[in-house]
């Protein structure tokens, strides 16, 4: 089954087996989107028979040989355990595509973190920096630069004991 991506872009090639009836969410390797996809119920067409159709199969199944249709029967096992094979391992690959996604959510939070704990360093060595001209503009910045350096001992000498 064909399934395009909501941007346009991209239409993959799904096998039906793998969306449940409920439906279920994919993702374009493309553009990295989510949506969630159910499969449409295709509509039942009355089917009609021919007899003559019938009685011509009927036939030729007589004619075909024991060895032929032993043949097939074996080799449909084989071929169901090929799609087992094929379902599992694309369920393997939804799986570990979900994991590194939870991965690079995880790692982008930790990039942010260290973002912001640099900059706020190099916020606090430049008001230290810059301290003298900008007491003279601002007269209370004394006291408050005081109590940041206080504050930032505390949490060094609290680190420091949690070690």
């Amino acid at each position: 089954m064909i399934i395009e991506c909501p941007c346009k872009k991209k239409k993959f090639n799904i096998d039906i087996n793998l969306i449940p009836a409920e439906g279920r969410n994919l993702q374009c390797g493309s553009c990295d989107r989510v949506w969630f996809y159910k499969k449409e119920d295709p509509i039942p067409e009355t089917l009609q028979i021919k007899e003559e159709i019938a009685i011509q199969e009927n036939v030729n199944s007589e004619i075909l040989n024991d060895d032929k249709s032993n043949d097939q029967i074996t080799k449909q096992p084989i071929d169901e355990n090929k799609k087992t094979k094929s379902e599992l391992s694309a369920i393997k690959e939804t799986k570990s595509k979900l994991e590194a996604i939870k991965k690079t959510q995880s790692s982008k939070f930790f990039s942010y973190l260290i973002v912001f704990i640099i900059s706020l360093g190099a916020l606090i060595i430049l008001l230290d920096t810059l301290k003298a001209p900008l007491m003279n503009i601002f007269p209370g910045l004394e006291v408050l630069l005081f109590n940041l350096y206080e504050t930032l001992k505390d949490i060094k000498l609290f680190i420091i004991d949690l070690s």
